[in-house]
């Protein structure tokens, strides 16, 4: 009695740290994955577990429709719900919210890394005429990248069955790829080629935010001082990890 007592007690403290890592995640990630979340949960009740299609990028409805949201929203599909959906959902609120927490004093360099990572898939993507299918589980991969360029030499835990170097993640996304869709992961590849671009043009000091971000950030509008606080209000999260 007392071994079930231990386990329940074991399972209700698992769902509180679950709850309490959501509370503290930071909001550009938390804002992320309730879109992502709400997007799969309409296309899992409405279209057969399939991603809607009015919110995937195609450019003939975008240009002759000016339905301007597909590029942004097509990062929301991680494919259809299942365990490769859980699995790039963990990955995304682990490695987003990390790269996120490392900028917690200069956000907008966070902004515009997730901005250089979209805009080049689409632009890309576009430009080699490849099909993008699960753009969010491609962005993944670029920020799996990038962390593992800031956290070389690091030993991870995957899922407590083995241990690997951080830089070794981004490869094991494509095995996960093939593994579980058993295709190429052309496209994953492509996102890793993405985030070390990416890795060279900030560390070169090649990119950084623009200067009116940077001015509407630190200004006294009301957007600006919300979302500051937002930040200070998790700052004491904000560590490496």
């Amino acid at each position: 009695q007392l071994a079930w007592d231990q386990d329940d007690f074991s399972e209700e403290n698992t769902v509180d740290r679950m709850i309490d890592a959501w509370k503290k995640t930071p909001p550009f990630t938390k804002l992320y994955l309730t879109a992502t979340f709400a997007a799969t949960g309409v296309g899992y009740l409405t279209n057969k577990n399939q991603f809607p299609e009015y919110l995937l990028l195609e450019w003939k409805p975008i240009l002759s429709r000016l339905q301007i949201w597909r590029p942004f929203t097509a990062f929301l599909n991680f494919g259809p719900f299942g365990i490769g959906y859980i699995m790039t959902a963990h990955f995304m609120w682990t490695y987003m919210s990390t790269l996120e927490r490392l900028n917690h004093d200069r956000p907008f360099d966070f902004w515009i890394m997730i901005i250089f990572g979209c805009s080049s898939m689409v632009a890309g993507y576009t430009f080699l005429k490849l099909s993008p299918r699960f753009l969010g589980h491609n962005l993944s991969t670029f920020l799996v990248y990038v962390w593992s360029r800031y956290h070389e030499g690091l030993e991870v835990s995957m899922f407590e069955l083995f241990n690997a170097r951080a830089e070794m993640l981004p490869w094991l996304f494509l095995a996960q790829t093939f593994l579980l869709e058993g295709e190429v992961p052309v496209l994953d590849f492509l996102g890793i080629v993405f985030g070390h671009v990416y890795h060279h043009c900030k560390t070169t000091g090649m990119l950084r935010a623009p200067p009116f971000v940077v001015n509407w950030y630190n200004s006294d509008s009301p957007t600006s001082n919300m979302i500051r606080n937002k930040y200070k209000q998790i700052s004491s999260d904000f560590e490496l990890q």
